[in-house]
């Protein structure tokens, strides 16, 4: 991989969709999985931080604190199809790497613009209405079965604004040009229906497993141009990412309130915004970039040291366990990065958010996600 390829601010998804269909080769396809690496990465903290500052024991509190767990554990299973899509035509994903960590707040890698608002920046903090937005916005396909209410107006076109789904459908269209490609190497699979029809990590030996990859990808985050439900659900209902998180923003279930032709729209049963401990907005950097936010307190500091040492070796963990030629040999690495430092990561983040800002405190502390060297 080049600089230009592991380097998050870069243009590269839009340079990628620039290329003329018939210039798509291998090459472009491996640098096209990659990107795509970054790009499930950068979703999970945010989601994470929104899941953890949840503080609601109320009925409604706990519907919300599953669903966003489950949307969690998608993005974690795209990432795996993501890493099998790649090392079946032979590459090796690069994730434990400075390059591939979104410096937060900051757009989606790769140039990604979502239709609905070009100047998103994905932010670390606590559940809000605000953050919500942000994760349907992230989410958002380019022509929304029920529309963003204010926002709904002529962004520009399609071509300007590429969507996480159009990227995907362009890595669909180079893998049935190349399919035979295709080698089946160092794969890894991991049973984990128990969070959904699509959770669980295949083998991508075919051009059918490669397409079947990629239309979970793009179905669970952004439904299909006919229903906005998951189409791999967990459990019976069970919408994609972009409608459950606009269910939360509304604070209504989406119903169908027309047939022919099929509408749906945000006028259920009332879904109240469950309470969260407030977690601030951390600044680029990290917490100690800042003078009026740089912890003083040895238990923030800690913490954050904790974290982002657990959250910078499961990513080591993870792209050690996608270079292996074996299953056998790839286990000890995925059970080390989840059972060890994954795990390992909820303690100190509930910690940090016990801790008050110094110079607000109405808000506290988080984890910043930084990647750090391996401990000597």
């Amino acid at each position: 991989m080049t600089t230009m390829e592991l380097d998050y601010s870069s243009n590269g998804i839009v340079r990628l969709l620039e290329t003329p269909v018939r210039d798509r080769s291998l090459s472009w396809l491996k640098t096209a999985l990659q990107q795509a690496v970054m790009l499930e990465l950068a979703t999970l903290p945010p989601y994470l931080c929104g899941w953890w500052s949840l503080d609601d024991d109320s009925e409604s509190g706990q519907a919300v604190s599953a669903a966003i767990r489950e949307i969690i554990f998608d993005e974690m299973s795209h990432l795996g199809h993501v890493c099998n899509l790649l090392t079946t035509i032979g590459g090796s994903p690069r994730i434990g790497d400075p390059g591939v960590v979104a410096p937060y707040p900051c757009p989606l890698p790769g140039g990604i613009k979502p239709k609905i608002n070009e100047d998103l920046k994905v932010y670390l903090g606590g559940l809000t209405t605000d953050s919500v937005e942000m994760y349907s916005q992230i989410e958002a396909p380019e022509e929304p079965l029920a529309r963003f209410a204010a926002a709904a107006g002529d962004a520009g076109d399609a071509e300007t604004f590429p969507s996480i789904g159009r990227f995907y459908t362009a890595i669909q269209e180079a893998f049935r040009q190349h399919q035979g490609e295709i080698k089946g190497t160092r794969q890894i699979t991991r049973n984990m229906e128990g969070h959904g029809q699509g959770n669980s990590l295949f083998a991508i030996r075919t051009l059918a497993d490669a397409e079947a990859a990629i239309t979970i990808i793009k179905e669970q985050g952004e439904g299909t141009d006919k229903t906005p439900d998951n189409t791999f659900p967990g459990h019976k209902g069970e919408l994609s990412h972009y409608y459950v998180f606009r269910e939360i923003f509304k604070g209504h279930k989406l119903v169908k309130v027309q047939e022919d032709p099929p509408k749906w729209d945000f006028t259920g049963a009332k879904i109240p915004l469950p309470k969260a401990r407030p977690m601030g907005k951390v600044p680029l950097g990290g917490w100690a970039t800042d003078k009026t936010t740089a912890p003083k307190d040895p238990e923030v500091k800690a913490a954050l040291t904790a974290f982002n040492q657990s959250f910078s070796d499961m990513l080591r963990s993870l792209e050690k366990a996608w270079q292996m030629d074996t299953q056998e040999a790839a286990d000890p690495h995925l059970r080390e990065a989840i059972r060890v430092h994954m795990r390992a990561l909820e303690t100190p983040a509930s910690t940090l958010m016990t801790k008050p800002l110094p110079n607000d405190p109405q808000h506290t502390y988080g984890p910043e996600f930084l990647f750090v060297p391996p401990k000597a």
